[in-house]
């Protein structure tokens, strides 16, 4: 990671600035910065933290939404610039990563496949209008029923009809690897050993561990390579190119090998 943001990164924005940390959570008496990666588990390390800060016993107990709208954890945004300095001076900086395109199927699943009170009219309603030809009026009342080619379009558009969001804006982006100097770096593909060899090293309690459970739609398929390939083997050659290229930096950066054989 070093190596690619010296190679590739220009030296114009040294300072670090709150939107810089805005993803970051705070928990203070271990003194752990977590930056959040939304699809590589972040759930679950959000109920870590909640454990460590002593908001809740276990982590069994922590429903998705007291998780995700409960408002219990702090960012680092929060805090002045004073506060912020000396807890990236001195507190241990996580961060996990996952397969780029895997995390991005994962975002789409959750998001489009399943009922959302706010990704269908939000992000659902303009996709359809711009990438439909012929759309329904129901569709286009809903938002509801986008596929992923017509998501795709969206996402490799230079115009997008409706900006980015966190669950598919790249890792490196959201983090600022280049600019913050994390500590360890995580892989969801290796989750539970690292996290609980993280864990060992914070001095958490013993009887501490990552959960292994999946959130969300908990009867759902995980989203696995294979079933990545499933929903690629939609897109043209191109598309899968243009794909690749947008998450270029998190695949060089993370040392993720290429996801198709056809790709350069």
């Amino acid at each position: 990671m070093k190596e690619v943001c010296a190679k590739y990164k220009s030296s114009i924005s040294r300072t670090i600035t709150p939107h810089h940390v805005s993803r970051i959570y705070v928990e203070d008496k271990y003194k752990l910065l977590y930056c959040e990666v939304p699809k590589a588990g972040c759930s679950n390390w959000k109920r870590i933290l909640m454990v460590l800060s002593g908001l809740a016993s276990s982590t069994h107990e922590i429903k998705h939404d007291a998780v995700h709208y409960g408002n219990h954890l702090k960012r680092l945004d929060s805090f002045d610039r004073q506060g912020i300095t000396r807890r990236l001076e001195t507190y241990t900086k996580v961060l996990f990563v996952r397969e780029p395109l895997e995390r991005l199927v994962s975002a789409f699943r959750d998001k489009f496949e399943n009922p959302n009170t706010y990704y269908h009219p939000v992000f659902g309603k303009p996709i359809i209008s711009k990438y439909r030809v012929n759309a329904s009026k129901v569709a286009l009342r809903t938002g509801s029923g986008v596929t992923f080619q017509e998501f795709m379009q969206y996402l490799l558009d230079v115009h997008r009809p409706v900006g980015m969001d966190i669950h598919w804006e790249p890792a490196s982006q959201l983090c600022s690897p280049c600019l913050l100097d994390y500590n360890f770096i995580g892989k969801f593909e290796t989750m539970e050993e690292e996290a609980n060899f993280l864990l060992r090293r914070t001095g958490a309690p013993h009887n501490l561990t990552f959960p292994s459970f999946k959130d969300r739609n908990p009867k759902a398929e995980r989203t696995s390579t294979h079933l990545t390939h499933r929903y690629f083997a939609q897109l043209s050659t191109s598309e899968r190119q243009r794909a690749y290229d947008f998450y270029y930096m998190d695949y060089l950066m993370f040392n993720y090998s290429k996801p198709f054989k056809d790709l350069y």
